[in-house]
């Protein structure tokens, strides 16, 4: 925000507010008029160049009209703040006690810089993450989570509030994330027929599955089969394994899936269910032959 001194007298000073008067500005403001409100002097403060205020401001200007400033050259949207018993002011207050990531919002569409280096910080791990398990590498991944947070930057205004801001930031990233898995050269993938279930003519398993009562997630959250799980689901073909990260990592429901995919959400269902059938497959090879080797030992 800029302040101009446009006049001055020994009575009267005039001053031009010019830009965005929000709770990082006001005291330059506060500075700027504190000396000739303390001399007795009639303040004159025009906001014809003010189109913004947010309720720290709306407030700051309140206090220096009770100490006997005079606002003059309103815009439409600050004099609405301004008048009416301050009832738009207080509203706003109120949604921002309601829901934190309102202000957070309002500075965002404002061009606030402090409140893009705010968003950036607090949610950068957390993308980065999700990209990288997408992803399978660090230099791709942040390149996704930057390309998220412009794209993020850009759609701004269709950002209605229905969701928490860092899951509309989750989405933009996952998609982010999927526009370089189809930039990849496209490569043939291998069949998972082979590790799916096999029926006998009856209708029958012709090899009983195992059960499989949890999901990938919990899987990789028990120290004993992090590793082997990883392996595997890093071995599916890459339309499965994304799926599977998309469902039981990222936790997207069927529908947001469809939507990311381009394909129905009943392809989705089905896609998921064949990987974690695959899945199954590969752990119960792997875990079978590593208690095979066990007994073995065991009986040296």
């Amino acid at each position: 925000m800029r302040i101009t001194e446009i006049s001055r007298s020994e009575t009267v000073v005039r001053l031009r507010l010019e830009g965005r008067l929000t709770e990082q500005t006001i005291q330059g403001l506060r500075a700027a008029a504190e000396p000739d409100l303390a001399a007795g002097r009639s303040l004159l403060l025009e906001l014809s160049e003010l189109p913004f205020a947010d309720a720290a401001g709306v407030r700051c200007l309140h206090q220096l009209h009770s100490r006997g400033a005079v606002l003059i050259g309103c815009s439409a949207f600050v004099g609405e703040l301004l008048h009416g018993d301050s009832q738009a002011a207080r509203r706003l207050e109120t949604r921002r006690e309601d829901n934190p990531e309102t202000g957070l919002v309002e500075r965002l569409r404002s061009g606030d810089e402090t409140a893009f280096a705010e968003l950036v910080t607090a949610n950068t791990g957390r993308l980065l993450a999700t990209a990288q398990r997408m992803l399978r590498s660090e230099d791709e991944a942040r390149d996704a989570v930057q390309d998220a947070f412009m794209s993020a930057f850009k759609a701004l205004a269709s950002f209605n509030g229905e969701s928490k801001l860092s899951t509309w930031l989750h989405r933009i990233t996952v998609n982010a994330a999927l526009m370089r898995l189809r930039r990849r050269r496209q490569r043939p993938e291998r069949s998972i027929d082979e590790l799916l279930p096999r029926f006998q003519e009856d209708g029958h398993f012709a090899d009983e599955p195992g059960d499989w009562a949890a999901s990938s997630q919990e899987l990789l959250e028990r120290r004993e089969t992090r590793v082997l799980v990883r392996a595997c689901i890093d071995r599916l073909p890459e339309r499965y394994r994304t799926v599977l990260m998309m469902r039981d990592m990222e936790d997207l429901d069927l529908g947001e899936m469809a939507e990311l995919l381009g394909i129905t959400p009943n392809a989705v269902k089905i896609r998921v269910h064949r990987a974690r059938q695959a899945l199954r497959t590969m752990l119960a090879d792997a875990l079978g032959g590593a208690a095979a080797a066990d007994r073995r030992v065991a009986a040296g």
